[in-house]
């Protein structure tokens, strides 16, 4: 045989073996996503009635053979968010279901195919929204009807007490809330400009925008004034979330709170959060709850906003790379083991 010949089949077979390492490292790598998303409950599409409309929800139960579980109903945070929040949810409702208790969720309108718009929504509405859940599920020969309770994130501190106030709750797991939307709103803006490096004169005028829209609002101006206000430098802001922002902009959970006390209630905060004022929530939530002994605070100080790790958020490649492999590792260490801590305890 040539040399010519052997070359040529070695290339061959280098060329054979490379692809079959490929496939290999491939195949191996879809067994690990498959892996980390299969989670150890059970989940079923649901309906729930409310106000003439159908909400589209997802129930996921435990799987320890039990044939009633408590139930933790999950009120989002802002924005166009379906049931599992694209699956963000799934690792809390497996820590759940580990704790004994089953998790539902559901579509916001007008999400994922559900009917309506979210951003017709005031928060007393989102709250009849989930008092009607809630009423639904203690219906179901599945759910343990005195063993409910809610978890809710972000703008949903302004609807976990209003929700508190219509129907028993067991328990309340507030996550990142905030007190008071102006205040919040302000917070917000500084902290981010800070963050960007802003120079005194941007920062300047960023007040200025806010301080006039903050006007405009008060006034109930149309959407058209705030474009022309602004002259088109609207910063994304459309008419629809004009009009959100018009019916919740006074949103104060404290005098709402009152509805809280004597219920088991956990507070998690992050260290890194820029949206939410967490001292300032921090000291409402004592000074209107801890009185009853009932309050538990879980800081997380390596965390963002969302609880997730500021190492793994600040970063977009990270953030896909774990949610993609290890979904369960995006969260603030202890804070998925915290919440089925809290769950059994107050179960």
């Amino acid at each position: 045989m040539c040399a010519k010949t052997q070359r040529r089949r070695r290339g061959l077979r280098i060329v054979v073996w490379s692809l079959v390492m490929v496939l290999v490292v491939a195949a191996g790598l879809v067994g690990l996503v498959l892996w980390q998303h299969s989670y150890d409950m059970d989940e079923q599409r649901v309906s729930i009635r409310h106000g003439g409309h159908t909400l589209n929800g997802v129930l996921a139960t435990p799987k320890d053979g039990r044939k009633r579980h408590g139930l933790v109903v999950y009120v989002h945070g802002d924005g166009p968010i379906d049931a599992t929040h694209d699956d963000g949810y799934k690792p809390m409702w497996e820590a759940n279901a580990k704790a004994g208790y089953a998790s539902l969720s559901w579509h916001k309108p007008g999400v994922a195919g559900a009917p309506g718009n979210w951003l017709d929504q005031s928060m007393e509405d989102r709250a009849k929204e989930a008092a009607a859940a809630i009423s639904c599920a203690r219906a179901r020969p599945d759910i343990d009807g005195d063993r409910i309770g809610l978890w809710g994130a972000s703008q949903a501190g302004w609807v976990l007490p209003k929700i508190a106030a219509k129907t028993p709750v067991k328990f309340v797991i507030a996550v990142s809330p905030a007190i008071n939307w102006l205040q919040q709103g302000r917070y917000n803006l500084l902290a981010e400009l800070r963050a960007d490096g802003a120079t005194a004169a941007r920062t300047k005028a960023a007040i200025a925008k806010s301080d006039t829209t903050r006007r405009l609002l008060e006034r109930r101006a149309a959407f058209e004034e705030y474009v022309k206000a602004t002259r088109d430098d609207t910063g994304g802001m459309t008419a629809d979330r004009w009009s959100f922002i018009s019916k919740n902009y006074t949103a104060d959970a404290t005098r709402d709170l009152r509805a809280l006390r004597g219920i088991p209630v956990l507070l998690t905060l992050a260290g890194h959060d820029v949206n939410v004022d967490t001292a300032d929530t921090e000291r409402v939530y004592r000074e209107v709850l801890d009185a009853g002994g009932a309050l538990t605070v879980e800081r997380y100080p390596h965390a963002t906003h969302s609880l997730l790790k500021q190492s793994i958020e600040q970063s977009d490649v990270k953030t896909t790379l774990t949610a993609l492999f290890w979904p369960r590792s995006l969260f603030a260490n202890g804070f998925l083991d915290d919440q089925r801590q809290f769950l059994k305890d107050a179960g």
